[in-house]
């Protein structure tokens, strides 16, 4: 009878338990089926170098080693251990119940030591959820791994140690979980609002962006502030809870970007740079992962010199910035990541970036201005909230005493307004509405009502930006802990809409 031993593979952001069954007849051949890619085949001469190597002996004969389920394609150097691990249970070198209830993952070196592998917090999380009471994991891996919940972790450094602890001749008590640990409250972040002088305006427009999860661009020139402020979009973002901590740790995990111990605390802040392809920002590639789309989950997705960016590379963004998530459908794999990001952007207003500059003459003519802004799609600056005109900072502001109100300060408003938003609408920000929630809970007055139909007609505003204003309205009013949208809420939002119209329509 073959031996049967327990594995796991990333399916997307989850994991799926693989079964890895060994038999070994008379022969000399070795062969791995199951759906295995080039690295799986390669494993066994991994594994035959390893169990030598390790002072063990490597069957000269036929093995045959199948991975089940038989329909999902398994990738990487993951399952070297658990075929290393079979091989030996079905020779006799370890017992064949030795690993019963126990999933082993690990790639291992020619000499038997065991290196790191990727997405180990979502294989123990699929683990425990399918009843498996323990992991073999390698030592690297100890820390995520004990990020999950209730599942014994044991780490080891080379395949002999592993060998040992299943024959009963090295004790081990499993790792302790770091799950309460890593409840803690969000880290003290570098920077801070009360490091920037002046840009009052530009400050209220990120409150709100915060306190609504609305997107938002700047228009301005270049050593405005723009990229400083954007930066310190997190600071004032509410500390993650337990639940989103957890989301972007697995993202990162799967990822192969976890640098830290514990649970991510810090919101993320991805920031690409404008030669990024589409399949860095949404995810793919050969060996399935994130983009920097899912990367900024929770987080902040800033690009910097918008037009600078690829149009068809932009265009990606549109089903995330809706949906919030990014299925990426390619041959043999069919992935959905989570990318519910706050997206920021920030570009100059032309290719010298001195259009209507206060004391700086632009040298652009009007069509190379035009030319330029038409790099941005209109569907995609349908999808911002907040259009930002960013003016030159005062050289008298920098030079006075600080007085800019701290971080902390203005989170404190944008989780105050956040609380208002879920206990009308459990876990959705005003921007997450939908439209039957919007109707509902962004209603006018007949006067107000009146003055955005006129808003619309003169500005010529997609009926998408219509319902974008309302809920930046809600918001603001929100922040001002008001029941009910008036005038200035529903003024202030206007503005943020139409107050580059005229620029857009160069």
């Amino acid at each position: 009878m073959a031996v049967c031993i327990n594995s796991a593979a990333l399916d997307g952001i989850d994991a799926t338990i693989i079964h890895i069954e060994t038999r070994i007849t008379p022969g000399v051949h070795y062969c791995i089926v199951g759906l295995p890619d080039e690295s799986v085949r390669e494993s066994l001469v991994r594994v035959e170098s390893a169990i030598s190597d390790s002072g063990l002996h490597m069957p000269r004969q036929r093995i045959v080693i199948s991975m089940a389920p038989a329909d999902i394609r398994k990738q990487g150097a993951l399952f070297d251990l658990p075929v290393a691990l079979s091989i030996l249970a079905e020779s006799g070198q370890i017992g064949k119940n030795a690993l019963d209830g126990i999933v082993s993952i690990g790639e291992l070196s020619l000499n038997g030591r065991l290196r790191p592998v990727r997405g180990v917090l979502s294989m123990a999380l699929q683990a425990k959820q399918e009843g498996y009471t323990s992991m073999i994991i390698p030592l690297e891996n100890v820390a995520e791994a004990a990020l999950g919940d209730n599942i014994k972790i044991y780490g080891f450094s080379d395949l002999k140690a592993v060998v040992n602890f299943l024959s009963g001749m090295e004790g081990l008590e499993p790792a302790i979980h770091r799950t309460a640990v890593s409840k803690k409250g969000q880290k003290k972040y570098q920077v801070d609002f009360a490091e920037i002088q002046g840009q009052d305006p530009i400050k209220r427009a990120f409150e709100i962006a915060a306190a609504g999860g609305h997107n938002l661009l700047m228009i301005g020139p270049p050593a405005s502030g723009k990229t400083m402020m954007a930066k310190r979009l997190p600071t004032v973002m509410p500390p993650l809870s337990f639940k989103e901590s957890l989301e972007i740790t697995r993202l990162y995990s799967i990822s192969g970007k976890l640098e830290s111990e514990g649970l991510l605390t810090e919101r993320p802040f991805r920031t690409p740079h404008h030669t990024a392809s589409n399949i860095s920002l949404v995810g793919g590639g050969t060996l399935a992962q994130p983009g920097e789309v899912s990367l900024a989950h929770n987080g902040v997705l800033f690009l910097d010199e918008l037009p600078e960016f690829e149009r068809k590379v932009l265009e990606v963004l549109r089903q995330p910035l809706e949906e919030r998530q990014i299925t990426i459908s390619r041959a043999n794999f069919n992935n959905t990541y989570a990318a519910g990001f706050l997206f920021v952007a920030a570009m100059n207003p032309c290719p010298c970036g001195f259009f209507r500059h206060p004391w700086r003459k632009c040298t652009c003519t009007k069509h190379m201005i035009r030319r330029y802004v038409n790099r941005i799609s209109g569907p995609l600056l349908d999808r911002i909230d907040l259009h930002i005109p960013v003016e030159p900072i005062d050289f008298s502001q920098l030079a006075a005493p600080g007085s800019a109100l701290p971080s902390a300060e203005i989170r404190k408003k944008v989780v105050t307004a956040r609380e208002h938003q879920y206990r009308r609408s459990p876990g959705l920000l005003n921007a997450q509405l939908t439209p039957e929630m919007s109707r509902k809970f962004c209603k006018l007055g007949a006067d107000e009502q009146d003055v955005l139909l006129k808003a619309m007609e003169k500005h010529r505003l997609s009926a998408r930006s219509y319902d974008r204003i309302l809920k930046v309205a809600r918001t603001i009013a929100d922040l001002e802990q008001s029941n009910l949208i008036e005038m200035p809420h529903l003024a202030e939002a206007i503005a943020y809409r139409c107050l580059d119209s005229d620029f857009f329509a160069i």
